[in-house]
């Protein structure tokens, strides 16, 4: 059995409570983290076009691809502590939610905690990213609160037609 948890700043130790709790003894645990390319990007391009590109090695895209680097490592490494036993670690870049469910495939289970609004039951409390992961992902999904799940008088009520 493989199952990818995928680590975000923020809700990593959820997934990693979750796969520590419902991935079986023996399973392949993947340790997934993406980072984005679109800050970067931007940066590299408003340099290029600013500025040039006579001295690349001044390029701040550069540095902050080099700095999201080192974040990961650092979660990642964080996150596999914190596992206790042992897995793979795999780092991404590119369009987050398309990185996540290509590296998904294959796979058994993947796991992802809520990345909305966290004080509310209901469609908010998965972001852009989440939602189409869920949407999409080729594998069965474990989709976990960050902290305390809020009461159901937080759902949100029926659509009028439905009362």
């Amino acid at each position: 059995m493989t199952v990818i948890a995928w680590i975000v700043e923020g809700t990593w130790p959820a997934c990693i409570d979750a796969a520590r709790t419902h991935a079986p003894e023996g399973a392949d645990i993947v340790l997934l983290h993406v980072t984005g390319s679109e800050v970067p990007g931007a940066a590299h391009g408003a340099y290029a076009g600013l500025l040039g590109r006579a001295r690349p090695e001044r390029d701040p895209g550069t540095a902050l691809e080099h700095l999201a680097a080192a974040s990961a490592d650092q979660l990642l490494a964080d996150a596999a502590e914190r596992l206790g036993r042992p897995c793979a670690r795999s780092e991404r870049t590119g369009r987050v939610e398309r990185e996540v469910v290509a590296a998904a495939e294959g796979a058994d289970l993947l796991i992802l905690a809520r990345d909305g609004d966290h004080t509310h039951l209901g469609p908010r409390s998965l972001g852009p990213a989440s939602r189409f992961i869920v949407d999409h992902a080729p594998c069965a999904v474990l989709l976990v609160w960050p902290e305390t799940a809020p009461g159901i008088a937080t759902m949100p009520p029926p659509p009028p037609h439905h009362r």
